[in-house]
């Protein structure tokens, strides 16, 4: 199986090396041409630890700047372009809908992978412009930079969201399994789902991160307040030691 990336930024990058290094064939593609370049020629600027280290040492990886080149030899494509927030709170899924536009002649069987943040509903209408031959997928990452290549090897869980129509027993599901399988240290609970209800998981969670971050933070000011500032610390992680809450992203600061 040979795995495409659309959008080889700092999280499409990242991803594509750990599979590479997983043992897989990959092609990624991006618009910026030096880039592509610099990729060919295993070169990288990035503050992201171990990128440049999986980089010199890809062997099967190569980076092009056209995405059907990417379609037409690779059986799983995930796209990882930018989709920011609007004013509005959604996401802006253009990036997304110029590579559904990709996929409009192709008569092969593929898979089409979505892994950054969109709109709930937004995966069924991909489908609704994609050839019947393409499957869509939603399998969104859960990262935060300037450790991704962490984050991506010791997530806790990897939401699948698919066709209900395929049923479980779609062989790309096993083989989407597999392939984390190989990337990450420690393994990870699967949870597959409808794809829509897979992109309210992905909000969802990164909604609770958020409350969770704020909530620390806001904390964090009553103490000082309090003038138990230089306390902070022990008391959120005595607040984090209590299992139904836990550690994690419950620290004070920027």
């Amino acid at each position: 199986m040979k795995i495409g990336v659309i959008g080889a930024g700092r999280l499409g990058i990242c991803f594509a090396l750990l599979c590479e290094a997983a043992g897989y064939d990959v092609l990624v593609s991006d618009i910026r041409e030096d880039y592509v370049r610099d990729l060919n020629q295993r070169k990288i600027v990035t503050n992201e630890p171990e990128v440049d280290i999986l980089l010199k040492s890809a062997k099967n990886f190569r980076a092009t700047t056209n995405n059907k080149e990417v379609i037409d030899e690779c059986d799983l494509i995930y796209t990882l372009v930018a989709t920011p927030s609007l004013p509005d709170g959604s996401y802006d899924v253009s990036s997304v809908w110029n590579v559904v536009e990709d996929f409009s002649d192709v008569t092969k069987k593929k898979y089409f992978v979505v892994g950054c943040t969109v709109n709930p509903g937004d995966c069924d209408n991909f489908k609704k412009q994609l050839p019947s031959n393409v499957k869509v997928f939603y399998n969104p990452e859960f990262i935060a930079q300037g450790t991704i290549i962490n984050d991506l090897r010791n997530a806790d869980m990897v939401i699948l969201g698919y066709d209900i129509a395929l049923g479980c027993d779609s062989p790309m599901i096993g083989n989407i399994r597999r392939l984390y399988e190989k990337i990450q240290t420690s393994r990870a609970i699967v949870c597959t789902m409808s794809t829509t209800a897979a992109e309210i998981t992905k909000i969802a969670v990164n909604c609770f991160l958020t409350t969770k971050i704020s909530y620390a933070n806001m904390l964090g000011d009553v103490l000082h307040l309090a003038g138990c500032g230089d306390e902070i610390v022990g008391v959120l992680g005595a607040i984090g030691s209590d299992s139904r809450i836990g550690k994690k992203y419950l620290n004070y600061g920027l």
